[in-house]
């Protein structure tokens, strides 16, 4: 523990604390935020001044890494940002519906697994120290059930997180594939962008939407593996490949349902990752913009 004597206190902030430095949040904030990650202060309020003069503060250096809450972390996606978090030294928390996985992997053990419903979760204990939020939440069903999980299960994990004052929200959405207007009427893709809207407004200078159109990779189900990836990583390879003969068919409707190329599990994990760690990083993402994003985090 080292103690500083603190100086006199000044009628405004120093330059490095000043506002355009908080990127317009309150000291409070930022106070708040360091008792999340284990800073220890104690400080007095502005203008006691003889406290500040002959108090001393008391500073003991625990910073500890991120901490990010993962939304569906033992889905497909879900699992693979687990993965890559507990692989960058990133601490992970998991609320899902089945909880802990079945399936091995030394990074299962380095994940708290909490079963539950984002509709009736405890909050409290959830986020609990959090710096970021991620949601993977997403579904196929009735137009009732995918408007339920794509867009209001969503709309309530952004509101608590905001409530709670997380200050970063990663939300998985999807590429809209040049679809006309009457099939993006669905209940997939309007849950899915009012997902969107309600990141983008709550979250302006920190949400983050990865839009990646077919995601590939070694998929677990009910214990069996569906290797993805070989019907995926050939067919990236030869998209991206032909993308300069097929770029000028790219605004005909629905076009990209053939155009579009795939995405590996692996990068959209590692693009989140880059939003995690990147505070200049924020807004929607496409399939190339997730790619950029990931391909920073590889190097």
């Amino acid at each position: 523990m080292t103690s500083f004597l603190c100086l006199p206190a000044i009628s405004t902030p120093p330059p490095s604390l000043t506002r355009a430095s908080f990127r317009g949040r309150s000291i409070t904030h930022f106070q708040n935020r360091l008792c999340r990650i284990g800073v220890k202060c104690s400080y007095a309020e502005a203008g006691v001044v003889d406290d500040l003069k002959s108090a001393p503060i008391d500073v003991v250096a625990d910073v500890k890494s991120e901490r990010v809450v993962v939304l569906g972390g033992s889905g497909f996606v879900g699992s693979a940002i687990c993965k890559a978090a507990v692989t960058k030294g990133i601490e992970v928390v998991s609320l899902s519906r089945s909880g802990r996985p079945t399936y091995p992997g030394s990074w299962v053990d380095q994940v708290t697994w909490i079963p539950g419903d984002v509709f009736y979760a405890n909050w409290d204990e959830v986020l609990v120290g959090a710096t970021a939020v991620v949601s993977t939440l997403g579904g196929f069903g009735s137009d009732e059930q995918m408007q339920r999980i794509n867009g209001e299960a969503n709309v309530v994990a952004v509101g608590a997180a905001k409530d709670f004052g997380i200050p970063k929200f990663i939300l998985i959405s999807v590429h809209d594939y040049n679809l006309p207007s009457f099939l993006l009427s669905s209940g997939y893709f309007t849950g899915k962008r009012k997902a969107e809207s309600e990141v983008l407004s709550k979250y302006p200078n920190s949400g983050v939407v990865l839009r990646p159109g077919f995601i590939y990779g070694k998929r677990k189900v009910d214990g069996f593996e569906i290797p993805l990836d070989l019907i995926g990583k050939p067919l990236e390879r030869i998209l991206s490949a032909t993308e300069s003969f097929t770029k000028p068919l790219s605004s005909l409707p629905a076009s990209d349902l053939l155009l579009a190329p795939p995405v590996s599990v692996d990068d959209v994990a590692l693009a989140v990752i880059n939003g995690i760690t990147d505070d200049d990083f924020f807004g929607i993402f496409t399939i190339e913009q997730i790619k950029e994003a990931a391909a920073k985090v590889k190097a």
